[in-house]
């Protein structure tokens, strides 16, 4: 490898040797590395071309200057010598106005700043934001500070949940049903899977970590009689001709997406148009919320609306294949085209008004129904590259890779997510402002929120665009920024953080989460050590614990060995692999039923009485918050999502069978529950021995 290539390739971020999952030393092959820059925009397909995209590279760099945004932590003095000179006057403008003078110190260093925020500095003729950031995260033992107790949860895939009427997919009315039954049973938290944006036009993607945009809401989770009264939804179901399909998308066991993204969109459009009727304060609340939304929210109004009118005319979906006068956000052409169509940006932003209100409600009814944390927000590691988000931030993105994961213990095989990532170099240039505003619009409806795949904030595994996962390498971020940024969002929102480390994690991540505060993520089903399960009392304080995930198998449908049966008949999985796996399921399965039987302290011969059992296993671990999936409480020996390729598998379409304010009355879950309760309270008694 030449210096060239080298250099540029530890310019731009990648890492050229890393570790992978079973701890075994791997290194980024030139042959990987040269299409692999080219992708992030560095051309490198010879040594003389690498060498000169890397001086384009460090010529760009020196004419940047200081960047829009710089961060530290709280009491902290920052080293500015990389820009400035010793002695430099500077100017610090705190939010409330005050303002402090001074001047850089012998090492160029700017004063600790004991208060946290965004506050300006003046120095040397530029304005710079400091964001000033605490040392940590709002705790679970903080937010749940009244109670004095290890907390528990829920976790549910709202598009499965069910109610009278919802029309064929979970919206936040039945949301709003669980919540309340949860708070009942003494739960301080229910998380959600994500709620982005998909696309409104050709709703043909479902996975909710593929979502247009993470700064808005998927419309189609709105229950708009929250907002505008039954009677309004009534008379615009019949208006629009809709009460059948609407009753026959609710009669389905599995959601329909096409269908129902088709009647939640024509419900929309004749509600929008009744709305002119509306009473006042409504009218109001819509013209301030659009008020508030600003320039991301028109931007993702007029990109819907655009795709619209693009795919209506024979041309793709994806904006990248867009004649070029479209795939600018801020070009001329694109305010004309749209001229005409004022109101249908009009109705994209009534669909995000009548979810944004929804949302508020619902983590409202919790903190009124006594959860002291609430709705925990899911947040994915990346957006489409088609999508809204990409669009209006293009110079945040990176658009010629796609983000994934090499070989690990949730897939051998290496993973491509085909979504896109922010670009280091690009968030620093524009002062974070795609990152803040993401973690701002994801906190703003609930009292926690899950980072998807936080290893993120350290480093990405990308693929160029159409290449195999196994063509990627890992490109590194500016952890302790995005960290800082992180602690003081979660903190202006009282907001807990959970950090999904599942996976290959970099060695001191885990370490440095728990320092800012953030809550990790085990497992039951891999909480194993030499072919035993980790005893409840071994775990650790500074993680969430679960039974599960949406990626894996429930706990009665891992014991049995659904989850492998459904790999073979989806084709992942040929029979001799099948054989081979169900014989280590037995294996591990055993090891299971020891571990619980030694706990729990009898014989557990009923397939029920194990899973009871695995609740009060995780519910007796020291973990500050124990989340249970509704698939494990219902005791379903299904998951939502079957990672993978084709469609065998019904992902993210599985509906549940019973109302969701009646799910956790059944004897059984609420017996269920009841234990977990319990084993919470014996592990809070157990901790102050």
């Amino acid at each position: 490898m030449s210096d060239a290539l080298y250099r540029l390739a530890q310019e731009a971020g990648l890492s050229l040797d890393w570790v992978d999952a079973d701890g075994n030393p791997q290194r980024l092959q030139e042959a990987t590395l040269r299409p692999l820059l080219g992708a992030l925009g560095h051309m490198a397909d010879s040594d003389a071309q690498a060498a000169e995209s890397l001086a384009t590279l460090l010529a760009q760099r020196r004419e940047a200057g200081m960047p829009p945004l710089l961060t530290v932590d709280q009491g902290q003095p920052l080293d500015l010598s990389r820009w400035l000179a010793p002695d430099s006057a500077f100017s610090l403008i705190f939010a409330n106005g005050e303002t402090h003078t001074g001047t850089l110190s012998a090492l160029a260093q700017l004063p600790a700043c004991h208060s946290c925020g965004y506050q300006r500095l003046e120095i040397a003729g530029q304005m710079v934001t400091l964001a000033v950031a605490p040392p940590a995260c709002p705790s679970v033992a903080e937010l749940c500070a009244p109670a004095r107790r290890l907390a528990w949860g829920l976790s549910a895939q709202l598009y499965g949940l069910r109610r009278p009427g919802d029309g064929g997919l979970g919206d936040t009315a039945a949301l709003a049903e669980l919540v309340r039954s949860a708070a009942s049973k003494g739960a301080d938290a229910l998380a959600i899977s994500p709620t982005h944006a998909m696309y409104g036009s050709d709703n043909q993607i479902f996975s909710p970590y593929s979502p247009s945009s993470r700064l808005f809401s998927n419309v189609l989770h709105a229950a708009p009689a929250q907002v505008l009264g039954q009677a309004a939804v009534d008379a615009a179901l019949a208006r629009a001709g809709l009460e059948d399909e609407w009753q026959r998308l609710s009669d389905l066991d599995l959601v329909d997406w096409p269908g129902v993204s088709a009647a939640r969109q024509a419900l929309l459009r004749q509600l929008h148009l009744d709305f002119a009727q509306a009473a006042a304060p409504l009218r109001d609340d819509f013209a301030a919320f659009c008020a508030e939304g600003g320039e991301a929210l028109l931007l993702h109004c007029r990109f819907e609306t655009l795709r619209t009118a693009l795919l209506s005319q024979g041309l793709p979906g994806d904006w990248q294949a867009w004649p070029t006068l479209y795939q600018a956000p801020d070009h001329t052409a694109l305010a004309q085209l749209l001229a005409p169509l004022s109101e249908q940006v009009e109705l994209q932003a009534f669909g995000q008004w009548l979810v944004a209100r929804c949302m508020d409600q619902v983590q409202a009814t919790a903190r009124q129904a006594g959860m002291h944390i609430g709705l925990i927000a899911d947040l994915a590691v990346g957006a489409d590259p088609a999508g809204s988000q990409a669009w209006s931030r293009q110079e945040e993105f990176l658009s010629g890779v796609t983000v994934g994961a090499p070989p690990d213990i949730l897939n051998r095989s290496g993973q491509s997510w085909g979504v896109s990532a922010f670009s280091p170099e690009g968030l620093v240039r524009h002062g974070y402002r795609a990152f803040i505003e993401m973690l701002r619009a994801n906190m703003a409806h609930a009292g926690g929120i899950r980072i998807d795949h936080i290893m993120g904030l350290q480093r990405l595994w990308v693929i160029p665009r159409g290449a195999g996962s196994q063509d990627g390498g890992y490109l590194n971020y500016p952890l302790d920024d995005l960290l800082r940024l992180v602690s003081l969002e979660a903190s202006r929102h009282n907001a807990l953080v959970i950090g999904e480390d599942l996976g290959t994690v970099p060695e001191g991540l885990r370490e440095r989460l728990a320092q800012r505060g953030i809550l990790g993520m085990r497992v039951l089903l891999f909480e194993q050590q030499h072919g035993r399960f980790i005893a409840p009392a071994d775990w650790p304080r500074d993680a969430l614990a679960t039974t599960t995930t949406h990626d894996l198998p429930s706990i009665s449908g891992w014991y049995t060995g659904e989850d492998i049966h459904w790999r073979e008949r989806a084709g992942h999985r040929d029979a001799e692999h099948t054989a081979g796996d169900l014989s280590l399921r037995r294996r591990e399965a055993h090891a299971l039923r020891e571990a619980l039987e030694a706990h729990s302290g009898r014989a557990l011969d009923e397939p029920e009485a194990l899973l009871d059992a695995a609740m009060g296993y995780v519910g007796q671990t020291p973990a500050p918050l124990v989340l249970l999936p509704l698939e494990d409480a219902m005791a379903s020996d299904q998951q939502p999502n079957l990672p993978g390729p084709g469609d065998l598998h019904p992902n993210w379409r599985r509906r549940w069978a019973v109302d969701a304010g009646a799910m956790l009355d059944m004897p059984r879950v609420n017996h269920r529950l009841y234990g977990l309760a319990q084993a919470r309270r014996s592990a809070q008694d157990s901790s102050h021995d």
